[in-house]
């Protein structure tokens, strides 16, 4: 059974970061983005990965919602997803959102995430009613949020699924397990000084200290365990693990049958959470908690061992996937998003981002 291990133990590279793994996006990601217009001429549609999943806006490159995909799942695909409900912010947040986590037999702890969201952003993990209306009114009014149910298995993956509307099947092209750092404390140390002393997260300190900041000066007892972030997200501080190899037919068949039961779904990334690695690898004991489209990457790239030709190589492979999808899909009869009905839908989704609160 995979177990989650200290930041400074989980890879013996002797790098702790790769080069690239903290750049400044607009760095990294700018030849991804010249590589998107070059596709987008050459196909003469920039916006034709849209039509990649006809049936989500923009094909879940922005602005769509993670309950509208969840919807859409049939019964056999449910079956494999955490239960959830949703709730619009407003007046009553708590009887409200008491109500229909009720109607969905929902019972704490459980997640609330906005609805509209990307990289963990206002992620929340609720234990109580008090918790509760805590968090519904740290968000802006008329917000759409998701509520589902915590899954306890302790071990986090992300999938990319891959399959083109002429073929029968569809297979994974990424694995990549998510580690939720943590540090364990000697009885003499501040949180702040282990930070610093760990070869990992004193280089990027900046991620963990915010949701720290009313714990840094404490001193952990020895042994006790601090969990440096909850959402299994790269940019939230959580550690990514490159496990393509563990990918199995067994774990492929799984996973393609459960997402040929989304209608018209043919590419993006499944986040789960199963309980140990035998099992995921069987193709059992897993729960998805989130599915996404166009907007999502094989996020093996930000494993510390990846090099920038192989994050590039990765870049390239899917987004050029995601173009030749979409073409097939727009000579079927399916419409990829207006060009300016998408970035409108962009300037949007940054502006909700910013305005929800720091997740955990």
């Amino acid at each position: 059974m995979t177990l989650p291990m200290p930041p400074s133990q989980q890879d013996k590279h002797p790098n702790p970061l790769s080069l690239f793994e903290f750049w400044p996006r607009w760095v990294f990601y700018t030849p991804v983005v010249a590589y998107w217009i070059l596709l987008g001429l050459r196909y003469r549609d920039v916006t034709l990965p849209t039509a990649a999943n006809p049936r989500i806006t923009t094909g879940g490159l922005c602005g769509e919602k993670k309950s509208d995909l969840l919807d859409m799942a049939g019964p056999y695909a449910t079956q494999w997803i955490a239960p959830y409900t949703t709730l619009t912010t407003g007046e009553n947040d708590l009887v409200r959102a008491t109500q229909v986590m009720h109607a969905r037999g929902l019972a704490f702890p459980v997640v609330v995430k906005p609805d509209i969201g990307c990289n963990g952003t206002g992620v929340k993990l609720v234990h109580t009613q008090e918790e509760l209306a805590q968090v519904c009114a740290s968000f802006p009014r008329n917000v759409e949020l998701v509520i589902q149910k915590l899954i306890t298995w302790s071990h986090e993956a992300g999938l990319f699924y891959i399959r083109h509307p002429d073929e029968p099947t569809g297979r994974l092209t990424s694995l990549t397990y998510k580690d939720i750092p943590f540090l364990i404390g000697n009885g003499r140390n501040t949180i702040l000084e282990l930070l610093k002393q760990d070869a990992r997260t004193s280089k990027v300190l900046h991620i963990y200290t915010p949701r720290l900041q009313h714990r840094l000066h404490t001193i952990p007892e020895q042994g006790e365990r601090i969990d440096l972030v909850f959402a299994g997200n790269h940019c939230k501080g959580a550690v990514f693990r490159n496990g393509i190899a563990d990918i199995t037919p067994e774990l492929t068949q799984r996973i393609d049958q459960i997402m040929q039961d989304i209608p018209d779904f043919y590419f993006g990334r499944i986040d789960l959470k199963f309980r140990s690695t035998e099992d995921l690898a069987r193709g059992e004991n897993f729960e998805i908690i989130e599915i996404n489209g166009v907007g999502a990457e094989a996020i093996h790239i930000w494993d510390a061992r990846t090099t920038l030709r192989e994050a590039y190589a990765a870049q390239f492979l899917h987004y050029g996937e995601s173009y030749r999808i979409g073409a097939k899909n727009k000579a079927a009869g399916w419409k990829p998003t207006n060009l300016w009905y998408g970035l409108r839908l962009w300037r949007e989704h940054k502006k909700l981002l910013a305005s929800y609160p720091l997740n955990d």
